[in-house]
């Protein structure tokens, strides 16, 4: 991608209405665009960052048998009456010209559950695990931080559906260690902690992936001895791990980025989701749902990963990996980085390319702002030496690269 001919205008003031680093450097980034509180427009570069974010999701949970579908983000309102959960608050409801009622869902059990009864007869359609990546619609009190706290946001939920609760409680295991991957890949594997929460209706506990920063809502206490950590809900019941026992927990302020549920029969039992057993008998199915924010998720990693220049892109994640940058109109430099940015797509490594006539100032900004992983700079000096100065975006200093070692430096960097 050309920046001339990108949609990104960047912005040198902090953003008045946000209210959030994620908020103020996405925005002045032109990585997303607020329409009204805690509604958000994905401009290409953000939607990129979504993208890559989304990819990484797929593959582990296409690894422990999910297979990806989309359901409706219109429900019809009966569905949610039949579970007795259409009064909620934070539920977005609507009515069609002739009188019916919907609701915008803010979850997927009651649209999942009658969907797998079409398809759940006996034992031998279990396990079933299905997910899909879906705007939701919260009536949020107060949206606020950015992307972490919104009215409407993308999430990927997965439903499990088991033969006995033995068989949910393995298969949770294994979604467990799938979200811990997807922070590592994000990478937030080291600030990512598996959080015991309240477990609602369905069992004595829900877990969720609390992401450690200083801009998180939420209060967890650390386990150093097993490495868990218990939200303040847990705290204010019992006072130690419910792992190990540990007493001696550290207090840190975390976002949540992921929460994983066992649903138990609460939903089958609703919408007579039963199967029969080996020896023809009518079963409750078990159900388990896990969820998880790609946009929080991106709000997260903007949160822990900038600097005062800018946000600083993990590779994983980054829209490009290279962002290189032509000073001077001189036709040896163009050419020069011509010839570099078509070398790079050649061989599939996203770049983008500053090519305006602007200041050598401006365009360094811009490319801290934009917190791409490697920056190019292509002038009159280096082309002189056959040369392209290098600079990881994380680092201060800069080395000259052969052009004919470019490639090769780069995928190193990169860790190809």
């Amino acid at each position: 991608m050309k920046f001339s001919q990108s949609l990104i205008k960047t912005r040198k003031e902090k953003v008045k209405e946000a209210d959030s680093i994620n908020a103020d450097l996405l925005i002045r980034a032109s990585y997303i665009d607020q329409l009204s509180a805690g509604v958000y427009s994905f401009l290409p570069l953000g939607l990129k960052v979504i993208d890559n974010i989304n990819q990484i999701i797929r593959e582990e949970m296409n690894a422990i048998g999910g297979r990806e579908l989309l359901l409706p983000a219109l429900h019809r309102a009966e569905l949610w009456k039949k579970t007795e959960r259409y009064d909620t608050a934070i539920s977005f409801k609507t009515k069609s010209q002739v009188d019916q009622e919907y609701v915008l869902g803010w979850t997927h059990e009651e649209v999942i559950t009658p969907l797998a009864k079409k398809f759940i007869t006996s034992y031998r359609d279990l396990p079933l695990y299905l997910y899909q990546i879906q705007l939701k619609f919260r009536d949020e009190l107060r949206a606020k931080s950015g992307l972490l706290r919104t009215r409407e946001f993308l999430m990927k939920d997965l439903y499990s559906f088991h033969s006995s609760e033995k068989d949910l409680e393995d298969y949770y295991e294994k979604v467990k260690k799938a979200y811990l991957k997807i922070f590592d890949r994000c990478g937030l594997g080291k600030k990512t902690y598996y959080t015991y929460a309240t477990g609602g209706d369905f069992s004595p506990f829900s877990n969720e992936f609390q992401v450690l920063s200083e801009s998180g809502e939420d209060i967890i206490f650390i386990c150093e001895k097993c490495q868990m950590a218990v939200n303040k809900e847990i705290i204010r019941k019992q006072k130690d791990c419910p792992k190990c026992g540990n007493k001696n927990l550290k207090e840190a302020r975390a976002i949540e980025a992921g929460n994983i549920f066992k649903l138990g029969t609460k939903f089958s039992r609703a919408f007579g989701l039963n199967y029969l057993d080996k020896k023809d008998r009518q079963q409750l199915v078990h159900m388990g749902c896990y969820g998880l924010g790609p946009a929080r998720l991106m709000g997260a990693i903007v949160e822990i990963y900038h600097d005062d220049k800018g946000i600083i892109w993990p590779k994983t994640v980054a829209p490009y990996k290279i962002h290189l940058i032509s000073l001077g109109e001189k036709s040896a430099v163009r050419k020069e980085a011509q010839r570099v940015y078509d070398k790079f797509l050649e061989n599939q490594i996203s770049i983008i390319w500053d090519d305006r006539d602007e200041t050598a100032g401006a365009k360094f900004a811009d490319a801290d702002l934009l917190g791409m992983p490697v920056r190019l700079v292509a002038s009159q000096k280096t082309v002189k030496k056959d040369s392209i100065e290098l600079k990881l975006r994380q680092q201060k200093e800069t080395k000259l690269i052969k052009i004919k070692d470019l490639l090769e430096q780069a995928n190193k960097v990169l860790g190809k």
